[in-house]
């Protein structure tokens, strides 16, 4: 009888102690898709605990390899934003989370730049300078791979 206690204790004990952990399982994660565009650079803003990563076409990479940064025609430049978080599994790393921006600078044939920002974070309301950004992006340098 101490036997079949024992097992049926141990059994409760083992199945109370399991706990299925989803840390993620509110966070709604919206993935960029960047399409044709080439990953060109990435930063990370420890203060506002926000990751970015610089994608664009070959002309946009040929802009920002220049010593003039000046965009040429035809370029398309997408900076896109994330909050990040601790990494649950690894100590000390972080992975991306929530999608906060996209900011799209665009060269047309003729030269004419523009610029676009779309939030996903509810702060749609605060239009940033947009000359200031432009420069910004264009500060970014590509990576070199060896």
């Amino acid at each position: 009888m101490k036997k079949i206690l024992f097992i049926t204790l141990s059994i409760c004990a083992l199945f109370t102690a399991c706990k299925i952990d989803e840390p993620d399982k509110d966070l709604k994660r919206i993935v960029f898709d960047p399409g044709d565009l080439k990953f060109i650079a990435t930063s990370l803003n420890t203060k506002k605990e926000t990751s970015s990563a610089l994608y664009g076409n070959p002309e946009a990479l040929a802009s920002l390899s220049d010593e003039n940064n000046q965009l040429k025609n035809g370029s398309v430049i997408k900076l896109v934003t994330w909050k990040y978080h601790d990494n649950p599994q690894y100590i000390g790393g972080t992975i991306t989370g929530e999608l906060l921006s996209v900011e799209t600078v665009q060269a047309d044939n003729s030269g004419n730049i523009s610029y676009k920002m779309q939030s996903t974070s509810g702060t749609g309301n605060i239009q940033p300078d947009k000359e200031e950004r432009i420069r910004y992006i264009m500060t970014y340098k590509p990576v070199t791979r060896p």
